[in-house]
């Protein structure tokens, strides 16, 4: 049976179209590190079909102390020091609870 996630973080960025394709590298690099973190189950980074310059991730962790970590890590830091730089307005992030069962 799969671990049932007990915290879902979704997050909306609004890009500087200026700074679009620096800031897609950028979050890009953040997939496979954040895949391999502890308590990490699930990290998926899209971009919007209706404007190219939102972005949004949903990812899946086994609890809030494990996102917890993963947001005070170095890489995670200095992203979060350099949004005003890549963003239009501060990042949209949104903390869930999953009701329904996890079946991955």
């Amino acid at each position: 049976m799969a671990t049932q996630p007990r915290c879902t973080l979704t997050a909306t960025l609004h890009a500087r179209p200026e700074k679009r394709d620096e800031l897609i590298k950028l979050l890009e690099s953040f997939v496979p590190r954040s895949r391999e973190e502890a308590g990490c189950l699930e990290y998926h980074f899209h971009v919007s079909d209706e404007d190219p310059n939102v972005f949004y991730f949903y990812e899946n962790w086994t609890d809030r102390a494990a996102l917890d970590v993963h947001l005070k890590l170095p890489y995670q830091t200095e992203w979060f020091a350099k949004h005003d730089e890549f963003l239009t307005r501060k990042a949209e992030l949104q903390f869930f609870t999953m009701l329904s069962d996890y079946d991955k």
